[in-house]
């Protein structure tokens, strides 16, 4: 006689102290997870939070013995001009749900929901991983990433770039340029000099630096800076995070010199190479939006984009958050932070980029 299936139970419960063995679990289980980012990390999370001011909650699904079966990072995202969010995670290009089954998936889902219901949310984003069908909304189409091994040498990884942008590279190769990696206080400083410009001529807030210090130190030796320098001055520079073998340039940006001298092109060369020496496999490039100069970019140093989806639930009547900069409906206001000066730029743009989330 066959029984009747039973589904294991499970409950999902809230955290929202940072408890040190509650963190270790968390970390572990990301760690041992393949589709584990670092931004399910307790190091991403906490960091959004100390240095923006929204508060964070994981939702973990556990399982009748106690054992994580899912977990689901959040950010409480608050904004007069961009509105409230339940945001997995916060100012990330991935995260989401991250479970071992469909039955904490949904939990984990469900109450998310509930948590933004509870607390006056009008939306929930998912931003990666899997998207339930019922009540979600999933963004497809918009967005790709970009992954790809890395090759075995220096010179390897060149003949790995395609040949137009080899070009690039080896143009830059020849202007004297230097490149230094570390975590200092100067290279700190030269990073997001070089970075606030580089969106400032984008049209675009800069976040504010505390959010790239908190990272940092929260990542400690997962993360660092790589700066490309033109007779001693900083034209190039990316904030990576390295996770599972693979690194990520997250933050980089270059001044107007940058593109006359390829220094862009050097820094992710020069990327490349450090990361392989530090032991990576991989390089993932992080998203770009389908049909922009950046995913272009991209595609031009040989890497194939991967469709990426994002899910979100909004409640009745409400329209979910736009903080896309390339909206048609920011048009305006991109065209006039263009022509802010750097130093107006550098004040107001932190006041505002915080709010994104």
């Amino acid at each position: 006689m066959n029984m009747a299936f039973k589904p294991k139970t499970m409950t999902v419960r809230v955290l929202e102290r940072p408890e040190a063995n509650e963190l270790a679990r968390i970390e572990a289980f990301v760690a041992a997870a393949s589709e584990g980012t670092a931004f399910h990390r307790p190091a991403w999370v906490l960091s959004v939070s100390r240095a923006c001011g929204h508060e964070w909650r994981y939702l973990l699904a556990e399982d009748g013995d106690g054992m994580l079966q899912g977990i689901l990072p959040l950010n409480l995202i608050h904004s007069a001009l961009f509105g409230r969010a339940l945001v997995s995670s916060g100012f990330a290009v991935g995260g989401g749900i991250l479970a071992n089954n469909d039955q904490a998936i949904q939990l984990l889902a469900d109450e998310a929901w509930h948590f933004a219901e509870r607390h006056c949310f009008p939306s929930v984003e998912l931003r990666g991983g899997p998207v339930p069908d019922r009540h979600w909304q999933h963004v497809d189409g918009v967005y790709a990433g970009f992954v790809k091994p890395l090759a075995e040498d220096d010179e390897s990884q060149l003949l790995d770039i395609p040949r137009k942008q080899r070009a690039e590279v080896r143009k830059g190769l020849k202007n004297e340029l230097t490149v230094h990696v570390g975590t200092q206080p100067e290279d700190r400083e030269d990073h997001y000099a070089v970075y606030a410009e580089s969106v400032r001529n984008l049209g675009t807030p800069v976040f504010p630096k505390a959010l790239f210090d908190e990272v940092l130190d929260g990542f400690g030796e997962h993360a660092d800076i790589l700066t490309v320098l033109h007779e001693g001055h900083p034209v190039a520079s990316v904030l990576s995070i390295y996770h599972q073998q693979a690194v990520m340039p997250y933050w980089g940006g270059g001044t107007w010199d940058a593109r006359r001298l390829r220094a862009n092109d050097i820094m992710y060369y020069a990327l490349m190479n450090h990361a392989r020496e530090r032991g990576c496999t991989s390089f993932d490039f992080g998203r770009s939006k389908i049909g922009t100069g950046a995913f272009s970019f991209k595609k031009n140093w040989g890497f194939e984009p991967q469709p990426l989806s994002y899910g979100t639930r909004t409640i009745a009547g409400e329209e979910a958050r736009d903080v896309n900069p390339m909206s048609p409906k920011y048009r305006a206001q991109v065209a006039l932070w263009q022509r802010l000066p750097l130093p107006v730029a550098n004040r107001l743009g932190p006041m505002i980029a915080k709010g994104l989330g």
